[in-house]
C-alpha cells in the first residue's frame, strides 16, 4: 500500500466519475460567482462615479468589508447564518436546488466583486478625464459616456489585474468544501477516504488545479492580446 500507484484512482470508473462531477461543480461555482462578481463590480463602479457622496461612501464601505473579512468566514456566515434566518418556503426551495452551491456562488461573487470593482476603478483612473469631457461635448449622457467611452477603455487597462483575480476566484472555489459543496476538493477527499491513497489523491488535485489555473491565465492572456488595439492590429 505504500507504493505510489496513481492508476488505482484513475483506473477506477467510480473514482473517475467522482472527479468529473467535482470538476463540473467547481466550474459551475467559479463561473457563476465570476458572473455575479463582474455584474456587481460594474454596478459598484457606476455608484462610485455617480454624482453625490452617498454612492462613493457605500462602495467604500462595501469594498472595505469584503477585502478585510476572510472569504471563508463570509461563506460560513451566508450558509450557517443568513440561510438559517430565511423564511421556511425559501429554505425549502433552496434545499431542493443545491443550497450549498447557491450560497457558494453568492458568497464568492459578493466578495470578488469588491476586488473587481477596485481593478476597474484603477483602470478608469488611467483614462484621461478629457475622454469624458469629449464624450459629453459630442452629446453623450453621463451613462452613455460611461458605457461606450470610459468603461471599455478602463476595462482594457484593468485586464491584467482582472485576470489575476479571476484565477484567485477559481482557486478560492475550493473553499466551498467548507459548506458541503461537492466540488473538486470535496470529491478528492471522498476518493482519498475510499481508496486510502492520500498522496496520490492530493497530488492529483494539485495537478488539476494547476492545469486549470494555467488554462484560465492563457485564456486571459489571449483576451488581453485581442483587446490591445496595437497588438491586435499588428497580428
Amino acid at each position: 500500500m505504500s507504493n505510489f500507484d496513481l492508476s488505482e484512482i484513475l483506473g477506477n470508473p467510480e473514482y473517475v466519475s467522482m472527479l468529473l462531477l467535482g470538476i463540473k461543480m467547481t466550474f459551475v461555482v467559479a463561473i457563476g460567482s465570476w458572473t455575479l462578481a463582474m455584474a456587481l463590480a460594474l454596478l459598484l463602479l457606476g455608484l462610485r462615479y455617480a454624482p453625490g457622496p452617498v454612492g462613493n461612501a457605500f462602495v467604500t464601505a462595501y469594498v472595505s468589508y469584503h477585502r478585510n473579512v476572510p472569504t471563508l468566514v463570509q461563506l460560513l456566515l451566508w450558509y450557517f447564518g443568513i440561510f438559517t434566518l430565511m423564511p421556511d418556503p425559501v429554505t425549502f426551495w433552496l434545499n431542493d436546488h443545491n443550497a450549498e452551491a447557491i450560497f457558494a456562488v453568492i458568497g464568492l461573487g459578493l466578495c470578488q466583486a469588491a476586488y473587481f470593482s477596485e481593478d476597474l476603478r484603477s483602470g478608469m483612473r488611467a483614462v484621461s478625464p478629457g475622454q469624458m469631457e469629449a464624450a459629453r461635448a459630442l452629446g453623450h449622457s453621463y451613462v452613455s459616456a460611461m458605457r461606450f467611452v470610459m468603461v471599455p477603455q478602463g476595462s482594457r487597462n484593468a485586464l491584467p489585474a482582472l485576470i489575476n483575480h479571476s484565477v484567485s476566484l477559481f482557486k478560492n472555489s475550493s473553499l466551498a468544501v467548507a459548506i458541503g459543496v461537492a466540488e473538486l476538493t470535496y470529491a478528492v477527499k471522498e476518493i482519498e477516504n475510499l481508496s486510502f491513497r492520500t498522496f496520490e489523491s492530493y497530488l492529483l488535485v494539485t495537478v488539476l488545479y494547476l492545469v486549470f489555473s494555467l488554462m484560465i491565465m492563457a485564456l486571459g492572456a489571449y483576451v488581453a492580446r485581442r483587446a490591445d488595439p496595437v497588438r491586435s492590429g499588428s497580428a
